[in-house]
């Protein structure tokens, strides 16, 4: 009986909701009810915009570029070239995020800070005074991730949290703040549009793709969630006319958070390893290995004395799970241990044939990380600019940092100058520069006596030596 009365009374309840559901959707919406919706949107969207424009910098750096014109000529010494970017202040005593784009190969930084919110208020006037500009330090320089921490010497500044990029979805709306084509202090509204886009292959970095307005000015600056927390940091637009075109980029906040505090901390960035080559399980590799699956993720190689070699794993071994997530391809895989910091435990799940185990791996340093010899080398005194380099000699102390020379005289390239065309494109860090045009390179005072020679449209043949391979790079000086 007790059943059949809460049956009822269940029914009853239910009828009523609905009845009284279908009276309310019977009145119509007044346009008043619609515009006070609006305008409490509005309102949200202005306090989240005064929330975070107090913690998003202008940076400006100058640096040295290639040169133009004759090489021989005495008029055309070390052209500089001054960079537009944002920025946003992470911490309160004055670390702040920028791209590394912006301030590679910079002689000198310095940071508009915003105007207070009490400085604005004093001011009726739309049209509000500028903000100080100071001097600021590079701490670090990340390039494969290309960001860059900056310090000024201040306290109890404005800043913003970072928030937890996976929980960001397609169609979240987002906020993009920065200095767009050197407009101080502006900010444009979009969605996500992709949450994990890779823009090379077999590259572990990903993106947040954004159409959110971006253009040249607002990389470093902060891609900011409906809760005010730093989600992103802008960093390139896909473009074919130069502007915005609706395809944004930002770098996850996630691994914003890793290499800030890794920079904080040391100065540059460690990245871990585990030694395997991990792959996707395609149909055909798994029928031709007779697998139990035909996805997921393979060992096709675990590196002699790896740390995946001593925790007992095999090549062949299909990975299952990552800390419990479970692994649907080989670019998964890498994206998860990119993020991992150097001396972490890593938990596998690992199936073996019929049998199921777990494995415990340590993340060790990714050896011959050419990041590290940047912290080597100054603009003032390493430039090269005729090739658009930052260079170092190379001598028995430095090459005791190459697993394999095949030539110990040289010069090591450390970076690239600010907005080198020709670092990009031909040089890497950690190439080592073995002769010029046939003519022999020792060191860095040897490499000037060969390019002071050269003349516009010059042929260029650089013999280098890269990870113990050697190879010409050629072009002709601009």
């Amino acid at each position: 009986m007790k059943v059949i009365n809460h049956f009822f009374l269940t029914v009853v309840f239910l009828t009523g909701c609905i009845s009284t559901a279908m009276e309310l959707s019977a009145q119509p919406v007044t346009p008043k009810t619609a515009l006070e919706a609006l305008g409490d949107l509005s309102e949200s969207f202005e306090v989240l915009s005064d929330q975070v424009s107090p913690a998003v910098v202008q940076v400006l750096s100058t640096g040295y570029v290639v040169r133009q014109g004759s090489l021989s000529s005495s008029a055309d010494l070390l052209p500089r070239q001054r960079n537009i970017g944002s920025g946003v202040i992470l911490e309160p005593d004055g670390y702040i995020v920028t791209n590394a784009h912006l301030v590679e190969g910079a002689q000198r930084v310095q940071v508009v800070m915003p105007v207070s919110a009490g400085e604005r208020s004093k001011y009726q006037s739309i049209l509000k005074p500028g903000g100080q500009t100071i001097e600021a330090r590079i701490v670090g320089i990340d390039r494969e991730t290309d960001l860059a921490v900056l310090k000024v010497e201040d306290k109890e500044l404005p800043a913003l949290p970072l928030g937890n990029s996976d929980e960001i979805m397609k169609g979240h709306i987002v906020f993009a703040f920065g200095s767009p084509l050197g407009l101080e202090n502006s900010v444009s509204m979009g969605v996500v549009s992709s949450v994990a886009r890779q823009l090379q292959p077999e590259a572990p970095m990903i993106y947040i793709q954004t159409d959110a307005t971006i253009n040249p000015g607002n990389s470093g600056g902060p891609l900011v969630n409906t809760k005010g927390q730093v989600i992103g940091i802008n960093t390139l637009i896909l473009s074919q006319s130069g502007g915005s075109e609706g395809l944004s980029f930002a770098v996850p906040s996630n691994i914003v958070r890793n290499v800030f505090d890794q920079i904080r901390r040391s100065g540059r960035v460690r990245r871990g390893e585990m030694g395997v080559h991990a792959q996707t399980v395609t149909p055909t590799l798994a029928a031709g290995l007779g697998l139990s699956q035909n996805w997921g993720v393979i060992l096709g190689d675990v590196y002699p004395g790896g740390p995946a070699e001593l925790a007992g794993l095999r090549v062949g071994d299909l990975i299952l799970a990552f800390d419990g997530k479970a692994m649907e391809n080989g670019r998964q895989f890498d994206i998860n241990l990119y993020r991992r910091a150097i001396g972490e435990i890593v938990t596998l799940e690992v199936l073996r044939g019929p049998e199921k185990f777990s494995v415990r791996v340590l993340v060790s340093e990714r050896p011959n990380d050419p990041q590290r010899f940047f912290e080597m080398v100054s603009p003032e005194k390493n430039l090269i600019p005729e090739l658009g380099i930052l260079g170092i000699d190379l001598d028995p102390k430095l090459a005791r940092m190459f697993p394999v020379l095949r030539n110990e005289t040289g010069v090591v390239v450390a970076a690239g100058a600010m907005n080198s065309t020709y670092s990009t494109g031909g040089f890497q860090p950690g190439d080592v520069i073995h002769s010029i045009n046939g003519q022999l390179v020792r060191n860095l005072a040897g490499l000037a006596e060969v390019l002071v020679d050269l003349k516009t449209y010059d042929p260029v043949v650089v013999h280098i030596e890269r990870k113990g391979q050697l190879m010409f790079v050629a072009f002709e000086v601009e």
